[in-house]
């Protein structure tokens, strides 16, 4: 083995091993769990929770996933065209959101969301919510949720996003403008199609974090007791296993989990031909 495939290795080990440990054994112990009862994926399917656990996380797939990937492909078209010091400006701004993440991005947005308490209480009031109640309606839940999964998520992204922008060659968009094209016409005919591989993978893993969101609906319902605790698949997961005893059960719940989003990433590399190069062509 020469030097440099050497280094190579040394390089991908600490991944391998990290891969191997939180990735590959626990899906190795997820399969032995779930093959331990022959019933145990017609027991999380049958559960009278699964179907609107299914329902509540496709409606928030349905709004969170769009707003994601367009709102952030519109932010990063919108920063590129600025001054760089207004640029800089602005990606800072925009990573500020996601810097408060996870259990205190929940309560932050808690706090947020009470007419007693929030900075926007008139403008809750103009909407006519004057309690918590008013605001916290499980029929309100998937916007708020998608809310508050763009806002933590959206700033790394523009940042990602705009630093793809940033390797369209310039004589291919000097070219544009010389033949005539508006600004709309060459962020889509050009450079969108140029960084479509960086798109393709903001949008496999927003789809992965949405199908698997738990943060929110669980501590917004320890906090408020609004939604419930089985609002999401990988919460009716927590359930089987930590509620039910049901472990086999959970675990085929998290395979499936898995197959959907593995099924949809594989789609979507193929579809894009995500990992050609210039020399495949």
């Amino acid at each position: 083995m020469t030097s440099g495939k050497l280094f190579g290795w040394l390089c991908v080990a600490p991944y391998l091993v990290l891969l191997a440990v939180f990735g590959i054994g626990p899906v190795l112990y997820a399969l032995y769990e779930s093959l331990s009862d022959p019933r145990a994926y017609v027991h999380a399917v049958a559960d009278f929770r699964f179907l609107p656990a299914v329902g509540n996380v496709s409606l928030f797939m349905a709004l969170y996933l769009p707003v994601m990937v367009i709102g952030v492909l519109l932010l990063a078209l919108f920063v590129q065209e600025q001054r760089p010091l207004y640029g800089t400006a602005l990606r800072l701004v925009y990573m500020l959101p996601g810097a408060v993440t996870g259990s205190a991005s929940v309560l932050l947005w808690y706090v947020m969301l009470q007419p007693a308490l929030s900075p926007f209480a008139p403008l809750l009031h103009g909407l006519g919510m004057r309690t918590g109640n008013d605001v916290l309606k499980p029929s309100y839940l998937v916007v708020i949720f998608a809310l508050m999964a763009f806002a933590t998520g959206f700033g790394q992204w523009v940042v990602i996003m705009y630093g793809a922008l940033q390797g369209v060659p310039r004589d291919v968009l000097e070219a544009s403008r010389m033949d005539g094209c508006s600004w709309w016409q060459t962020a889509v005919r050009i450079k969108l199609p140029l960084i479509s591989k960086y798109v393709v993978y903001m949008v496999i893993l927003a789809f992965t974090a949405g199908l698997q969101i738990f943060i929110e609906p669980q501590l917004l319902y320890g906090v408020a007791f609004t939604g419930s605790k089985s609002w999401s698949l990988n919460q009716l997961g927590l359930l089987f296993a930590f509620d039910n005893g049901d472990f086999a059960a959970a675990a085929a719940l998290c395979l499936m989990l898995l197959a959907v989003c593995t099924v949809a990433a594989c789609f979507l590399v193929f579809k894009a031909r995500f990992f050609e190069t210039e020399i495949d062509r």
